[in-house]
C-alpha cells in the first residue's frame, strides 16, 4: 500500500513545526511540490528550504510539479474550484505513479494546519482511479488562527460564545454571520471587512504571520480600516503577494 503523510508546517519556519511533524519530515522519501508562477515558486523554495533544514541524517528527494491554473474569470467560482482540484489530482496521481518507488513514503507540506481551508486532502480524495489504494496520514500543524491570537494576545473564543471561521468572499456576500460575535476570517484578497456595519466591532489583523514580514493591526473597526488597507497594500508590495487573516469581534 502507497503512504503518503500530509504535514502541516505552519508558516514555513522551523519553529512552528510540532515534534511530530519534524519525526514525519524525517520519514518522508519522496516530497512532491508543486509550483508554477512567482508565488507558487516562492513557496516552493520555502517547502525546499524548511526540509533542508529540517531533515537529517535521511536521504530524500523532491518532486516539483507543475501545478495546473486555475481559472479565476469564471463566474462560478465553486465549479472554477472543483476543477482545478481535478487537474491537480491527474497531476499529482501521475507523479505518485511514477516517482514512488517499492516501499517509498510520499510527503505534502500543507501551510498552516490541512484542516483550515488548504486543498491538500481535497486533492488526495479527488485522485484518479488505481490498482492499489492509498494510506493517507495527516499531521496537524500550527495554522493562522493560532498565530493570529498568539501575536495579538487574545483568546479566540469568550464565555459561552461561538467561534465561526469564514471567507472573505461569505463575508462579502453575506455579511457579519448571525447568532456569532467573534469571526475569524481568511482567504480575503477584497478587504471585505471594509463593507460590514463598523459600529462595536474590534478587528485583529495580521499579514505574513509568524515571519520576519509578520505586520499587525488591531482596534476599532472603523479607525483602522484604511490603515489596514495601506498596510496590506504595502505587504503585498513588498514580497508580491500577501496572505493575512483577521478576527472580528463584535461587542453587544
Amino acid at each position: 500500500m502507497t503512504t503518503i503523510k500530509v504535514i502541516g508546517v505552519g508558516m514555513g519556519e522551523p519553529g512552528h513545526l510540532t515534534g511530530e511533524a519534524v519525526a514525519a519530515l524525517n520519514g518522508v522519501d519522496v516530497f512532491f511540490v508543486p509550483g508554477h508562477d512567482p508565488v507558487a515558486d516562492e513557496l516552493s523554495l520555502l517547502r525546499h528550504d524548511l526540509c533542508r533544514r529540517v531533515i537529517a541524517g535521511h536521504s530524500y528527494r523532491v518532486v516539483d510539479l507543475e501545478d495546473p491554473r486555475r481559472d479565476r474569470e469564471s463566474p462560478d467560482y465553486a465549479r472554477a474550484v472543483s476543477d482545478w482540484t481535478l487537474a491537480r489530482a491527474t497531476v499529482l496521481g501521475t507523479a505518485i505513479a511514477t516517482e514512488l518507488h517499492g516501499n517509498e513514503i510520499g510527503g505534502l507540506l500543507a501551510w498552516g494546519d490541512p484542516a483550515f481551508y488548504d486543498s491538500t486532502l481535497r486533492v488526495l480524495a479527488a485522485l484518479p482511479g488505481r490498482s492499489e489504494p492509498i494510506d493517507v496520514e495527516v499531521i496537524p500543524g500550527i495554522s493562522s488562527i493560532q498565530l493570529l491570537a498568539a501575536a495579538h494576545r487574545i483568546s479566540l473564543t469568550r464565555v459561552a460564545e461561538p467561534l465561526q471561521v469564514t471567507t472573505g468572499r461569505q463575508l462579502a456576500t453575506k455579511g457579519f454571520p448571525p447568532g456569532c460575535d467573534d469571526v475569524v476570517v481568511m482567504l480575503d484578497g477584497d478587504c471585505s471587512f471594509r463593507h460590514i456595519d463598523p459600529n462595536g466591532v474590534t478587528i485583529y489583523w495580521a499579514a505574513h504571520l509568524g515571519s520576519t514580514h509578520q505586520v499587525l493591526v488591531s482596534g476599532d473597526l472603523a479607525d483602522v480600516t484604511e490603515e489596514i488597507v495601506a498596510r496590506r497594500v504595502e505587504a503585498k508590495a513588498r514580497r508580491g503577494w500577501v496572505m493575512d487573516t483577521y478576527l472580528l469581534r463584535r461587542t453587544r
